[in-house]
């Protein structure tokens, strides 16, 4: 029949089934993606580019591959990533300058000693993140066949080596403790850890800067933290490991990050710039090396500016990029090192209008003060370390490192200390002054002027000679007689004991007016029993006997006659005799050898006694007047 089928083994609506199965449904993703098309339109097309063949001869070995030739060529399909990330270490062997961290773990893992808590701290960007992560991957790595167990060195194929690398893996969490410092965010892990691990050997959480969570969330963690189950390791960095409880401390098993040193540092930006195909000076080198202050991360981020700043025109033998140290001080406002030798000897020589000149052409290049003052005291240092090690001094340059040994064996070792502690003094007047270039002017011209004073060993030496030339002729320049006889007054006419006594005894009675008019106007001339005969200066003319009788009688219990009377002979009362002992033992000092030969060696100088200033012992600690 003419209707049926040209397929009479089938069915009808078979070929129609069999259409509808071949055409494929549009995914959710993909409706989603017409619904917004249809709403706000779509996005440009971008036209495909043509792809042309290239001869097999441009195209190299085909056995060469970019990691094999040790540069990275640009990814153009992924954003820029700064260096401190692209180069984060991946192996313990790409982890610079921990050594002996490196060589307890792998001793740990090979004698299955692991422990369940480790603690790594440090200063910033040594890599305490970086290893936390690489011992989750040593514990985790199964080796590229799957057969694998914890190893030092992860393969970085498998699964687990992948996923922790790029931060997917479900078994290793990290968690920020900046931003999850309560006792809930604890609490999840506590309730976490009796799970077993999904796809893992470890449940592994890393918990960065541990040192803020607070102190009920430590409370919290100590008893997982110090009975963990079998499968659960935890790993905590800090930066500030004081702040950790001391509870917390003894818990885990802390490795100290030590700082990587320049020279180590400049090794490893080198190899950095050779994958990155930039060329940098050995001194542009040292600059970020000595920059970075042992940390790595703060070195790559000082190089990744370093090579944004980098003159485009300036190419070095290979034609890329060219770091140059003069462009490296200009961005990072230094002051360069022959203009630093220069300030300092200037500072050294006495030369205040060239050092001045010398601090206005730094500051005018963008040199900021403080930066100025820290290179100096940087130099006055390495000087001193040279002059004590005997040998060469630490510069990157030759010119530099003989200019710095010249100035070694010119200075002593005690005029390079007085320069250190005058340039730190300095360091913090410029660090805390409202005009810092002022303070830094100040501070450089102190120094400047310190550098006149005579060495204090030298000068106690030259003392010392001039002591033994100067002959003790007991005699004050000035003075008319010796001691003994400016002595020979008041010795002479000294009153007797009994007096000094009883003025004590009115004193303590608490006669205090009568005692003072004893001790300060009183010149004894006859002490006797229940008899006072006295004189006193033309100055006083008040009547004080019946003052000085009621205050004898409350003392003795008896009359005393109290006479006034002239007497030609000079006598003097207790106060007059304190002051002339005094004066007396003021020019006795002043008659010593090495008094005469200090004030010979400085005749500006003002003698000062103890307890005062200059002319103190003139200074009269009472008055006439009661």
């Amino acid at each position: 029949m003419g209707d049926s089928p040209d397929n009479p083994e089938g069915l009808p609506w078979a070929d129609d089934d069999k259409d509808q199965a071949v055409e494929p449904r549009p995914t959710s993703a993909e409706l989603e993606a017409e619904g917004q098309s249809s709403m706000f339109g779509g996005p440009a097309e971008t036209p495909t580019p043509e792809v042309t063949e290239t001869p097999i001869e441009r195209l190299g070995t085909p056995s060469q591959s970019p990691a094999a030739s040790g540069a990275l060529p640009p990814d153009t399909g992924q954003p820029y990533r700064v260096l401190a990330r692209k180069y984060r270490p991946q192996t313990f062997a790409e982890l610079i300058g921990q050594e002996p961290m490196v060589r307890t773990l792998a001793n740990a893992i090979k004698r299955d000693r692991l422990a369940h808590a480790f603690l790594m701290t440090g200063v910033r960007g040594v890599g305490k993140t970086s290893t936390a992560r690489l011992i989750a991957k040593a514990l985790n790595c199964i080796g590229p066949d799957g057969n694998g167990g914890p190893t030092i060195d992860p393969c970085g194929v498998c699964e687990p080596c992948r996923a922790i690398a790029e931060g997917r893996h479900i078994d290793v969490i990290e968690m920020d403790a900046a931003s999850h410092t309560g006792v809930d965010d604890v609490r999840e892990i506590i309730e976490a850890v009796r799970y077993a691990a999904v796809s893992a050997r470890y449940k592994i959480y890393i918990i960065d800067e541990v040192h803020m969570l607070s102190r009920n969330a430590f409370n919290a963690l100590l008893k997982t933290l110090e009975e963990p189950p079998a499968h659960v390791k935890f790993l905590f960095a800090t930066t500030e490991v004081d702040k950790l409880p001391v509870t917390v401390l003894s818990r885990t098993q802390r490795f100290d990050l030590r700082r990587i040193p320049a020279e180590q540092l400049a090794s490893h930006f080198a190899e950095i710039c050779e994958k990155e195909g930039v060329e940098v000076e050995d001194e542009a080198l040292a600059i970020v090396a000595s920059a970075a202050e042992g940390s790595v991360r703060d070195g790559l981020s000082i190089l990744d500016q370093a090579i944004a700043h980098a003159d485009l025109d300036a190419e070095g033998e290979g034609g890329h990029p060219l770091v140059t140290a003069s462009r490296l001080r200009d961005m990072l406002g230094l002051a360069d090192k022959g203009a630093q030798r220069r300030l300092l000897e200037q500072l050294l020589d006495g030369d205040s209008a060239a050092l001045l000149k010398a601090i206005d052409d730094q500051y005018a290049l963008g040199v900021e003060p403080l930066a100025l003052m820290r290179s100096v005291m940087d130099l006055v240092h390495r000087v001193t370390v040279a002059q004590v090690s005997g040998g060469d001094a630490d510069a990157p340059s030759t010119e530099e490192r003989d200019a710095l040994t010249n100035l070694a064996q010119r200075l002593s070792a005690g005029q390079l200390h007085r320069l250190w502690q005058l340039l730190l003094k300095g360091h913090d007047e410029v660090r805390l002054a409202p005009d810092p270039l002022a303070a830094l002017q100040m501070a450089l011209l102190r120094a400047l002027h310190a550098a006149d004073m005579p060495d204090p060993g030298k000068l106690a030496k030259r003392i010392e000679e001039l002591a033994t030339v100067i002959p003790a002729t007991g005699t004050v320049p000035g003075s008319s007689g010796s001691p003994e006889t400016a002595l020979a007054g008041p010795v002479a006419n000294k009153p007797a004991v009994a007096w000094e006594a009883l003025v004590e005894q009115v004193e303590e009675a608490g006669q205090h007016l009568a005692a003072s008019i004893m001790r300060l106007q009183v010149r004894p001339v006859t002490v006797e029993p229940e008899l006072l005969r006295f004189s006193r200066s033309a100055e006083y003319t008040d009547a004080i006997e019946p003052v000085l009788r009621d205050a004898l009688f409350s003392v003795t219990g008896k009359r005393w006659i109290i006479e006034q009377v002239t007497d030609a002979q000079e006598r003097y009362s207790l106060a007059e005799r304190e002051e002339i002992a005094q004066r007396n033992a003021e020019e006795e000092s002043r008659s010593h050898p090495l008094a005469m030969a200090a004030l010979a060696a400085f005749p500006d100088a003002e003698w000062v006694e103890p307890g005062g200033g200059p002319g103190a012992a003139a200074t009269k600690q009472w008055r006439r007047n009661a």
